[in-house]
């Protein structure tokens, strides 16, 4: 099974059915939370739906488009970091991520963005990584800026969250940019 350790409370682990129960409840405990900025948490409710979602991951991973894990910190399941889209044709990843409310601020999302990148410049060997956070949500869009992405531009009326159309920013990050990011350039 796929595992990055980050540091020595911090990993990404590849979603399996195993996590399909602790993903539910994690879910569930921050349901109003994710709710704001993220479409599926209405449609998740038990743990038969966080299984589908794994399911249809591992498939996705299978067939090359798609991986999905789980942030551990601690030992304990406290978010997700996906790579929502892998496209070959375009050499690129869109990359989604989200934490439970209570781990947020301890750099754990910068982190585990950061090895996710490594591995989709490293293995997948990507040119780009790209990230849409809606134009209302201020701290991803500071994750964004802390991994040194560019805001590239912003897609009006790009979804419908619960009701309010939101706009995305669209953030990208190039292989170079990250290599002179990394190194202090």
């Amino acid at each position: 099974m796929f595992t990055n350790k980050i540091e020595d409370k911090l990993r990404l682990v590849l979603l399996t059915q195993a996590h399909a129960k602790n993903l539910f409840t994690l879910i569930d405990q921050n349901r109003s939370y994710l709710e704001k900025w993220m479409v599926w948490p209405p449609k998740t409710k038990s743990s038969h739906d966080t299984k589908e979602f794994i399911k249809g991951c591992l498939i996705g991973l299978s067939e090359n488009r798609e991986m999905a894990c789980g942030i551990e910190y601690e030992d304990d399941l406290v978010g997700v970091i996906t790579f929502n889209l892998i496209d070959h044709n375009l050499k690129k990843v869109i990359l989604g991520y989200w934490i439970s409310d209570k781990y947020q601020g301890k750099g754990i999302i910068t982190k585990s963005c950061n090895s996710m990148i490594d591995y989709a410049f490293k293995s997948l060997k990507v040119k780009k990584v790209e990230i849409r956070v809606a134009s209302e949500n201020i701290p991803s869009q500071r994750v964004c800026e802390r991994l040194g992405f560019t805001l590239e531009g912003l897609i009006r009326n790009s979804e419908n969250l619960h009701g309010t159309i939101v706009s995305h920013n669209i953030y990208g990050l190039t292989e170079n940019e990250h290599n002179k990011n990394r190194h202090g350039e």
